[in-house]
């Protein structure tokens, strides 16, 4: 099945995507229509007749850009202002021609023209900025069968043709242009904003082969492929360093403040800024498929996925309109009926039909519809320009609403690179003063064995004591181990040499393998100052211990700090033992410390915490802690940027290594609540006020709607704030 993606221009409202939805649905060949209105994309899966799709759109009023321009941001939106913002589309170019009507209209009394003149320059006013409002109403009405906004303002408009009020009618549908025109330039400003993530790669790249060097498209670029990057320029793919040293300054993918040291090896990404070297780059991905790119690609698709308080105000709107249109039409007729109250404005007294066209004026559900998406986006990209990702704005909401925080260990409040701090064989010969560096042969033999054991495991303690083997010169003295058995997390087990050895925690050998007090007393005392031990045995005699240790993360206990006194109770789960899980809880303030923990462990751990009252999220590294993370209400991820099945696992990830961007993304995600709130207050109290005066005859119609599509611009502008906001 063809999915094509399009942007439509044009579409200044909440309302307006879902009755282009609704439209472009009910063409032939059309499987499935989605529009999002806080991107301006339209997907369209199946196989419509191009010509007819473009057709419904335009019949709706809106505009069709080429599926080969997707990213479709107005230039105009940026680079004139307002001005050639209003210039740029034939509506709002009518309106503006009917605004000047208008005010030549005024100038007729003044001037001692002729009466009708006046009269004749407001139809003609009415007429110009109308016809476009009046034709997308009808063409809604004719193919979606609903009421749209446009068919109110038409309706609202002959109204007070009838009752002989020519200039408050085109007044009112001036009015209804600009301040269509003011919410989608305030709207285009949020869309503008993912737009300009996008542009952050460069389109082109200095490719080096035998032949020399050639400039071409980053989508003529294969992995494989070099490139040279010049100090100053942006990187334009992700790669590796192949030769050269610089700084580079990763904030636009990671949000990290200070440019990161990159060398030989190093891995760099696209968007990313080259400093004052020259480095020769191998791609190692597409460019449709750099870290780049999978941001963009997830913080659009965050828009389908609607948080509680846009699934809210939807259904509200739904039936609001309907019902407020109905209550309209029993205002003109219930009160002149059965009251005999003036249907027509009479004696200085406002006439029922007058109030109905106010109601129908305050029928509009733009600003109520509009308070949350406008506000959701432009968390989610404000977020993606720090260096976090959210993956919608039902997890932005679920964040604002934690009251707990658990973290995994190991690499996430940690580095996550453990180093082998000490060793000690039964029978060493030094009476364990051995170096580390210049071990003795019975502690060198049995750093040999344990290497060979741990030499194909991932777990970050194997690649410490292989990596000391390795720089002692003894990681080739046996063969790798075969028959590998992981013992349930507490260790592993394997053949070396033909001969059964195993490692593993001080739980599995004081069961299985009995060792000496003095070798236990050591191995505790290692464990009580934070670092994790692990014993070897081969057959039944207990070799002897090894210490590791994982330095906390420097910007781990700030955090901590930080999320406490934004209110948040923290937890630690964790595999390791508990001795060293209470240091390193003690060192970062976190009391509950729940350690030994095995993956289904922690899966039921964040099961017990979430339970305990207020919603929790975990944060772990996205890979070992898949299911914890899946588990929580909201998973956060660390290191993003380094991971693709990192960016994939969690509802949040933070590109950098550490978590220095978590308390921000709380802040964040509570003051977005906050607006939305804010919006949908304001919104609802505009609307229940000129109930009341339109009620009561007070309320005019150019009244209405100044004031309702002034509170969908305020709604507009509140729901930006969150793109000012920095970590």
């Amino acid at each position: 099945m063809s999915r094509q993606t399009y942007t439509v221009e044009g579409m200044d409202c909440a309302d307006c995507a879902r009755h282009i939805e609704e439209g472009v649905a009910r063409l032939p060949g059309v499987t499935q229509a989605r529009v999002q209105f806080t991107t301006g994309l339209l997907e369209v899966e199946g196989a419509p007749d191009e010509n007819a799709l473009r057709a419904r759109v335009e019949s709706l009023g809106y505009r069709l850009q080429d599926p080969a321009n997707p990213a479709g941001e107005k230039p105009v939106a940026g680079a004139g202002g307002f001005i050639r913002y209003l210039l740029a589309a034939s509506e709002t170019r009518l309106a503006l021609i009917g605004g000047v009507m208008l005010l030549l209209s005024l100038l007729v009394e003044p001037f001692r023209l002729p009466a009708v003149l006046g009269s004749a320059l407001q139809m003609a006013a009415l007429g110009v900025a109308g016809w476009p409002v009046a034709r997308a109403g009808l063409a809604n009405l004719w193919i979606n069968r609903s009421v749209s906004i446009n068919l109110l303002m038409t309706i609202a408009a002959l109204g007070a043709v009838v009752i002989g009020d020519i200039a408050e009618a085109a007044t009112l549908i001036f009015l209804f242009d600009l301040a269509e025109a003011l919410e989608g330039y305030t709207t285009e400003r949020a869309r503008r904003t993912l737009g300009e993530l996008r542009s952050l790669a460069p389109h082109l790249a200095l490719r080096l082969s035998d032949a020399g060097e050639t400039l071409v498209a980053v989508e003529a670029l294969h992995p494989g492929d070099r490139i040279l990057v010049r100090a100053g320029e942006r990187i334009p793919i992700d790669g590796e360093v192949l030769r050269g040293h610089s700084e580079v300054d990763q904030s636009p993918i990671t949000g990290e403040s200070i440019p990161v040291e990159k060398g030989a090896g190093e891995r760099v990404y696209a968007g990313s800024v080259n400093g004052s070297g020259t480095l020769e780059v191998r791609v190692t991905h597409r460019a449709e498929d750099t870290t780049l790119a999978r941001i963009v690609r997830m913080v659009t698709e965050a828009q389908n996925r609607r948080a509680p308080s846009q699934r809210f105000i939807d259904r509200f709107a739904a039936w609001y309109t309907p019902v407020v249109v109905a209550v309209a039409a029993l205002v003109a007729v219930i009160p002149p009926l059965f009251f005999g109250q003036p249907f027509l404005n009479s004696g200085g007294e406002t006439g029922w039909l007058y109030r109905a066209l106010a109601l129908l004026v305050i029928a509009c559900p733009c600003a109520l519809v509009i308070s949350a998406p406008v506000t959701i986006i432009s968390a989610i990209t404000a977020a993606a320009r720090q260096g976090v990702l959210f993956k919608g704005g039902v997890y932005l909401e679920a964040l604002a609403q934690v009251k707990r925080m658990a973290f995994d260990k190991t690499g996430t409040l940690t580095r996550g690179a453990p180093a082998l701090t000490r060793y000690r064989a039964e029978d060493c010969v030094s009476g364990g003063s051995c170096e580390p560096s210049r071990p003795c042969a019975a502690c060198g033999d049995m750093l040999a064995l344990a290497a060979a054991l741990e030499k194909h495991s991932t777990h970050p303690l194997a690649h410490a004591v292989v990596g000391a083997a390795q720089r002692v010169g003894l990681d080739t003295r046996y063969p790798p181990a075969e028959e590998l058995i992981n013992l349930n997390g507490r260790g592993l087990q394997g053949r070396v040499a033909g001969q059964l050895a195993t490692i593993g925690n001080h739980a599995l050998f004081d069961a299985d393998h009995p060792h000496s007090e003095r070798l236990c007393a050591e191995v505790s005392q290692a464990e009580a100052q934070g670092q994790t031990a692990m014993l070897l045995c081969d057959g039944e005699r207990v070799r002897g211990y090894l210490a590791v240790a994982d330095a906390i993360h420097p910007a781990s206990a700030g955090v901590v700090a930080e999320l406490k006194r934004l209110g948040l109770r923290p937890a630690m789960l964790t595999g390791d033992n508990p001795a060293v899980a209470q240091e390193v809880g003690a060192q970062l303030g976190i009391s509950d410390v729940r350690a030994g923990l095995l993956p289904e462990d922690k899966v039921e751990a964040v099961r017990q915490l979430a339970a305990s009252g207020g919603g929790l999220a975990m944060v772990g590294d996205g890979i070992n802690d898949a299911p914890a993370l899946a588990a929580a209400e909201v998973g956060v991820a660390v290191g993003g940027a380094g991971s693709a099945a990192a960016m994939e696992t969690a509802d949040v990830v933070l590109m950098s290594g550490d978590l220095s961007r978590l308390p921000f993304a709380v802040r964040l995600a509570r003051r977005t609540l906050g607006l939305i709130r804010q919006n949908v207050a304001v919104s609802l109290g505009v609307k229940l006020l000129f109930i009341l005066l339109a009620l009561n005859g007070w309320a005019t119609l150019w009244m209405a709607v100044a004031a309702d599509m002034g509170v969908s611009l305020l709604v507009t502008l509140n729901g930006l704030r969150p793109l000012r906001m920095k970590a």
